[in-house]
């Protein structure tokens, strides 16, 4: 759509031609950090401010690392052929895209909405899309003339401010109130090779649709439709459309599935597109085999706990040897417990077998200053539960976990904000709220499973949610964390912006990790600390000496390509920092149901973007945390999760971090030393379309190379040396090993 600019004593005003599906707001906006009520006023003159691009947060546009307030203005004209020309002519909607954490918007002074509809305050995080609805008639409403648009921000750390692709005023149409229900899981049909699913037309206004619904199914490679078919299909409040359909004979790759509803009586029109997932990941064998880390890490003195990561038909037998004076082995789980008085190296070899055969596996239990020596595999509540997280949840995780994923390595069962009580107990000790009723029973619980328990708070005096925080409470809290045996803690900057300088150094960005470190030591406990500031003053290159085991490198990921892709090939001034016991943490997983409150949705990730958001993540040496609904682990997720030779390259000894060997518009490569003398390769296509990527002997020094595994199918494959051809999948990624 053209943009007519329209110049005024104070700003540029967007005139844009009206149709009826809206006129963008994409540009035009004006930005200022602070905060005054007058910045909402229409008569506020914002000629100073500077222009701003909404696409983007605020963070990477000359404001980094600046937490708190920050306003944007736009001056906008909304025609009144806009509501002409519109089937219903009731109500206009006004998309701003994301909100990075809270929001407040003002039309012309009034303030229309905020919060998404949710509580406040506006310091508390309610990161997410805002799309809002006011009524035609508002009297906030200018016709035909200069609207001023204000939303006012507050975030609580990371990346902050309005962001996204599609700033829109729009009427309120006929479809604002219907969907495409895609939620159902597939049905995957090994035998077939195929898939069925069943979807529904549903809506929740007064309005009855009658229309037809067409179906198409595309393979992306060549673009040609293999299937379509069209349905009449009608569906109102309570009485949704249901269409059932499967398809056979499917190649291991993403097809693009189209659903079209066509209202007859208004012409309105909805569309919705999928990518179908596929398997990878082989079927584990009954025969056993032990998989996870070759090494493990422990203090003298503290408990030890560690589940061996076995596979196979149950039920299965543990043996070990060569474990060292405190420790035993419960045969039949696999867990490993007690405490090591005595620093050292003990070489022992895990045994596991059952009726089929028995497999061993040579494993280091080194005693020492260093724990965590591999990436942390676990789970972490945000991503799916924002605030809501419970205990009933988290039960929920670790059953999983105990029963599916853990066979794999996965041992962190991570609670994130939103466990704490309003108000400490009158001797200072924290407590959690009535959604935890008993800390101690949850982590027992988990430790009985033979999984880690992790918990999160702030060094500020609050946490990014609104709850309390550990300022002034470091040694209290991490006894207290002792007392109910965690083993994780996740510390977020947060709130701590408040009780520092305005500006910080390097000091003051090191000063709370370095005091909650302290504290840590204090305790008879190995707890795993993970640093969450976002990356500030190159935390990478002092993450180790402050004494982390993992930092974040980034702002807060979601589940679009934009951010996962943004995030992970950006990693590359803190891939040599990365070591045992110290890495780099680029956030954690968006693949699964993920939701950040109490509604969960599958990841917005295609198939082929999740294969290549937990390949680069595996190169990347970076803590895996699951960020699903747990209870809701579909077969294609679990594929994901469940492929013991990508996890081996994150798990690797010798803590590697990737490098990006070879980068251009379309495509990347990035290249990963192991401990066996192996490299792990990485093809990615970042572009949108099918191409074939040749990998090079006789660069990046592989000439010694000459077998080549595809790691995720988990077998080798023929590559014509010097040139190795992989066909790649738009956002995709072909994996592979190659040793000599």
């Amino acid at each position: 759509m053209k943009k007519l600019f329209i110049l005024t004593s104070l700003a540029a005003v967007f005139f844009l031609k009206a149709a009826a599906q809206g006129i963008s707001i994409n540009e035009g906006w004006k930005f200022k950090t602070g905060d005054s009520t007058q910045w909402a006023t229409p008569n506020y003159n914002d000629q100073h401010w500077k222009s701003i691009d909404v696409t983007h947060n605020w963070e990477i546009q000359g404001y980094p690392d600046y937490d708190g307030f920050g306003w944007y203005r736009l001056h906008v004209v909304i025609p009144s052929t806009l509501k002409e020309k519109s089937y219903l002519k009731d109500s206009i909607r006004i998309n701003l895209g994301v909100v990075d954490d809270n929001d407040e918007v003002y039309l012309n002074g009034k303030l229309i909405a905020k919060y998404g509809g949710k509580r406040g305050p506006i310091t508390i995080s309610n990161y997410g899309p805002r799309n809002y609805t006011i009524a035609a008639n508002n009297p906030a409403i200018l016709w035909d003339k200069e609207n001023i648009l204000a939303v006012r921000i507050f975030d609580t750390g990371g990346d902050g401010g309005l962001y996204g692709i599609q700033h829109q005023i729009t009427m309120a149409g006929v479809m604002d109130n219907a969907a495409i229900n895609t939620d159902a899981d597939y049905i995957y049909d090994d035998e077939k090779i195929g898939l069925s699913k069943s979807i529904k037309l549903i809506t929740t206004g007064s309005y009855q649709f009658k229309g037809s619904l067409h179906f198409t199914v595309t393979d992306p490679e060549n673009n040609k439709i293999i299937y379509e078919t069209t349905n009449e299909a009608n569906f109102a409040t309570g009485k949704p459309f249901k269409y059932t359909f499967s398809i056979e004979k499917l190649r291991k790759k993403s097809y693009l599935l189209s659903y079209t509803f066509t209202d007859t009586q208004s012409g309105a029109v909805i569309t919705k597109t999928e990518n179908t997932p596929y398997l990878l990941t082989p079927y584990a064998s009954s025969k056993p085999q032990i998989n996870g880390a070759d090494v493990y890490g422990a203090r003298a003195g503290n408990p030890f706990l560690y589940l061996i990561p076995a596979t196979g038909k149950r039920p299965l037998i543990f043996e070990a040897t060569g474990l060292p004076d405190g420790l035993k082995l419960d045969h039949s789980t696999g867990i490993i417990s007690g405490v090591v008085n005595q620093k050292g190296t003990y070489p022992a070899i895990l045994t596991v077998h059952n009726n089929k055969s028995s497999k061993s596996k040579k494993f280091s239990i080194i005693i020492g200053d260093n724990i965590g020596l591999t990436p942390a595999l676990g789970w972490n509540s945000w991503n799916a539960f924002g605030l809501s997280v419970n205990d009933a949840k988290v039960r929920t995780a670790a059953k999983t976990m105990a029963g599916k994923l853990s066979q794999h390595g996965w041992s962190y069962i991570n609670i994130d904000d939103g466990w704490e009580a309003p108000q400490r107990l009158v001797n200072g000790e924290i407590t959690p709220n009535e959604k935890f009723p008993d800390m101690r029973a949850l982590t027992a619980y988990v430790h009985s499973l033979g999984l880690k328990m992790g918990i999160y708070s702030s060094p500020g005096p609050l946490t990014c949610g609104g709850y309390l925080g550990s300022w002034q409470h470091e040694d209290q809290d991490a006894q207290t964390y002792s007392d109910w045996g965690i083993d994780y803690l996740k510390y977020d900057w947060c709130s701590y912006s408040t009780v520092t300088a305005k500006n910080p150094n390097l000091d003051d960005m090191k000063k709370p990790y370095q005091v909650m470190r302290a504290s840590l030591d204090k305790v008879p406990r190995d707890i795993m600390f993970s640093f969450c500031q976002y990356g500030m003053g190159d935390v990478w290159k002092w993450g180790a000496e402050v004494g982390g085991n993992s930092w974040r490198t980034t702002g807060d990921i979601n589940d679009s390509w934009d951010s996962m892709s943004s995030i992970g090939f950006n990693q590359t001034a803190d891939g040599p920092y990365a070591q045992p016991g110290h890495f780099n943490d680029p956030d954690m997983l968006v693949v699964g149901e993920v939701g950040w409150g109490s509604n969960q949705h599958k990841s917005q990730l295609t198939p082929d973007e999740q294969y290549t958001h937990i390949s680069l993540w595996s190169l990347l040496s970076a803590p895996l945390l699951i960020g699903c609904d747990m209870g809701r682990l579909d077969w294609f997720t679990f594929g994901l999760l469940a492929n013991d030779e990508v996890l081996a390259i994150d798990q690797d000894a010798l803590a590697k971090q990737a490098y990006q060997a070879i980068k251009t518009d379309n495509y990347q490569i990035w290249i990963k030393d192991l401990a066996d003398g192996s490299k792990a390769v990485g093809i990615f296509n970042t572009s949108d379309k099918y191409q074939t990527i040749t990998l090079n002997r006789k660069e990046n020094n592989l000439t010694a190379y000459t077998r080549i595994r595809d790691v995720w199918q988990q077998k080798y494959v023929v590559g014509i040396w010097p040139n190795f051809n992989a066909k790649v999948a738009p956002h995709g990624v072909v994996l592979l090993k190659l040793s000599k």
